[in-house]
């Protein structure tokens, strides 16, 4: 029974800790120095260190089995827990796809059932609970706990805000019957907008639960997950919802105030006044098109009317003064010596922009108050007509299908023949086509049931904010502060990081951009100390033929030499190494206003021609932790960019550029 254990000798061991014992020196008398014989303490001593020995291991192997049998049924109810999750993953399916098909009232039904899914789920790891006191498992345990109860808070604020909907779904063109669904479309979005300020308090509720679902999430660290294996997806959906509940949070809390004014902004009480800036982006300038025309409109109780529109250049000629054109527009325009409203959009920012346009217009003889800004473009114009059918006005049909004249949409070559082709006579108001095809498009969305119309175009009109074809600049501070954070205000963001922002203005006056494609590509260079050297090649290409010019001969002036002025934003305090391809010298120059750095550059583009714009240059920071932080912004007007990423010479991202784009590039 002893083998294996050492008996503690006292005449060559140092005392058990915790001892006062020196070591004493047993030399019984009548032995022989051969035979050794244990004094009472030594045998005390070795039989303890037996017994207390031999009890440790009985009490370890106890400690080893009752371990066994509890992991074995945390392993069980762990399986029970795995076999829940399905039900909770198709129940939260069926809700999306309800979602997806627009129908609220039922996706309200299954968000219902995902939560008491979700419910039974959190329950099944409570009777585990003490797992996660297990080390090695515990804190999986607590992860899965947390995660589960971040969704039921989410599902919460589902069910809330389908609540707020549901009123509304027949408004909205959502499936469901909803509060609303008597009498005219005008009467149906009065009483809607009228109901508006009894649902808006809701949206305090929505974020008291989405707050809820980030404090869960935060006790989750992704960095127990490698990136290896299995694990890998693990990590970067914990790290992705992470990512998901910090921006949701920041959406609805910046976004309330928008929503909580939202009665007022639809005239609810007063009515309100909105200018319409029409922007021609076939050809562009810095926030998404030439300003081509305008209306105002007016909105009482949610319901529209156009109540004046007209020229730009009516507008510019009713306008008391005009100061000096900047050195912009001077220095490829030398004939061009004063500053018009029609030319104010110059800064990249649309509020920076919307600011010059408003100092202009206060001093135009025919302005009318208004309450706020909304600029558009084609683009939208052609996603309302894809959703309504061809549209009739001013004798003409307009359709969204492609033209074979020009290879792009029909309306849009319809507009540019109405207003530029040369005829025999005086024309008093050439882009009044424009305000009764905005007119007539409003009529027939509204003309029938809002089932059938509605719903596509409310959700199209998210679509094109989001790509900036719609942008907004509004008087009430809250709801601008609402459409900042919605990324709507076409703002020329801060950031933490690598930035870009490729900005170009149409100088020719054709409408080249109708037919200009466009694609990108970043080199980074990371030195072996962090530095990072950054190339951006971007190409331009015009695959269509010249048009006839010929205005004599009553051509149609849409494709011909395009000329463009390029500014290129980047981090503040970036230094240019070279470029390629600019015409004129490229200069380095400061935006203390959007605090960044810009390279200015201007080149042509002939059709059926091709030109590329290189950018070598350094930015004013080095890579930290193995992450680089990158932001892209898109400019209004153009619909997608394709781009390509490279890391010392590896691809790393490809996608492409349709609005603006967050990268966190792994070094």
């Amino acid at each position: 029974m002893d083998e294996g254990f050492r008996k503690i000798n006292f005449d060559t061991d140092p005392p058990m800790a915790g001892s006062s014992d020196s070591k004493p020196s047993f030399k019984p008398q009548g032995t022989s120095l051969k035979t050794k014989t244990e004094s009472p303490r030594t045998s005390l001593k070795a039989n303890f260190a037996k017994f207390f020995s031999l009890k440790r291991l009985g009490i370890t192997g106890v400690v080893m089995l009752l371990l066994g049998v509890l992991l074995l049924y945390v392993a069980v109810r762990a399986f029970a827990v795995y076999s829940k999750t399905d039900k909770v993953y198709d129940q939260a399916k069926k809700a999306a796809d309800a979602a997806k098909n627009q129908n609220v009232v039922l996706a309200r039904q299954e968000l219902v059932k995902t939560r008491e899914a979700a419910e039974g789920l959190k329950r099944e790891l409570g009777s585990i609970g003490f797992a996660k006191f297990i080390p090695g498992v515990g804190l999986y345990i607590s992860d899965a706990d947390h995660m589960v109860g971040a969704g039921i808070h989410g599902i919460n604020a589902a069910i809330i805000t389908a609540d707020s909907l549901i009123p509304y779904a027949d408004v909205l063109g959502l499936k469901g019957k909803g509060t609303f669904a008597g009498g005219s479309a005008e009467e149906r979005i009065r009483t809607a907008v009228k109901s508006l300020s009894k649902v808006v308090p809701k949206i305090d509720d929505i974020e008291v639960e989405v707050r809820r679902a980030k404090e869960e999430v935060d006790y989750v660290n992704p960095a127990r997950y490698p990136r290896i294996g299995p694990l890998k997806k693990i990590h970067d959906q914990i790290a992705s919802l992470k990512t998901l509940a910090g921006e949701s949070v920041l959406a609805v809390e910046q976004g309330k105030p928008l929503i909580k004014v939202l009665p007022e902004l639809l005239g609810n009480t007063k009515s309100k006044k909105y200018l319409i800036l029409f922007q021609n982006d076939g050809e562009l300038r810095p926030t998404g098109g030439f300003l081509t025309y305008y209306s105002i409109f007016r909105i009482e109780e949610g319901v529209i009317h156009v109540d004046s529109s007209n020229d730009i250049y009516r507008l510019d000629d009713s306008i008391r003064l005009h100061p000096q054109a900047p050195d912009i527009i001077r220095n490829y325009f030398p004939k061009v010596t004063r500053f018009y409203i029609r030319d104010s959009n110059l800064s990249p920012d649309f509020q920076e922009s919307m600011k010059t346009f408003r100092e202009f217009y206060e001093t135009a003889r025919v302005k009318t108050e208004i309450d706020g800004i909304i600029a558009i473009d084609t683009k939208f114009l052609v996603n309302v007509i894809k959703i309504l059918g061809e549209v009739k006005a001013g004798g003409q049909f307009f359709k969204a299908e492609n033209d074979p004249r020009c290879k792009c949409p029909q309306v849009v070559y319809q507009l540019q023949a109405i207003i530029t082709t040369p005829v025999g006579y005086i024309r008093e108001d050439r882009k009044g086509i424009i305000a009764e095809l905005l007119y007539a498009t409003m009529q027939k969305a509204l003309g029938v049931s809002p089932g059938k119309y509605w719903g596509p175009l409310f959700q199209q009109a998210i679509i094109d904010a989001n790509e900036k074809h719609i942008l907004f600049s509004l008087n009430n501070a809250d709801a601008q502060k609402g459409l900042d954070a919605l990324n709507w205000a076409g703002r020329i963001k801060d950031f933490e990081g690598d930035y870009l922002h490729i900005n170009n203005a149409n100088f020719s006056g054709a409408k080249t951009n109708i037919f200009i494609k466009q694609n990108g590509r970043i080199d980074y260079e990371i030195g072996s100390d962090g530095s990072i050297t950054k190339t951006l090649t971007i190409e331009y290409r015009n695959p269509e033929k010249h048009s006839d010019c010929n205005l004599e001969r009553g051509g149609l002036c849409l494709n011909a030499i395009h000329r463009d002025f390029q500014r290129v934003y980047v981090p503040k305090g970036s230094t240019l190494i070279s470029n390629k391809g600019s015409q004129v010298k490229v200069e380095t120059r400061e935006d203390k206003v959007l605090s960044k750095t810009y390279f200015e550059a201007f080149f042509t583009l002939n059709p059926l021609g091709k030109s590329s714009m290189i950018y070598k240059y350094k930015l004013p920071f080095k890579v930290e932790k193995g992450v680089l932080p990158v932001m892209i912004q898109k400019q209004g007007g153009v619909e997608v960019m394709p781009m390509e990423i490279y890391i010392n010479g590896k691809k790393v991202e490809t996608f492409d550029l349709r609005s603006d784009k967050v990268l966190n590039l792994k070094i």
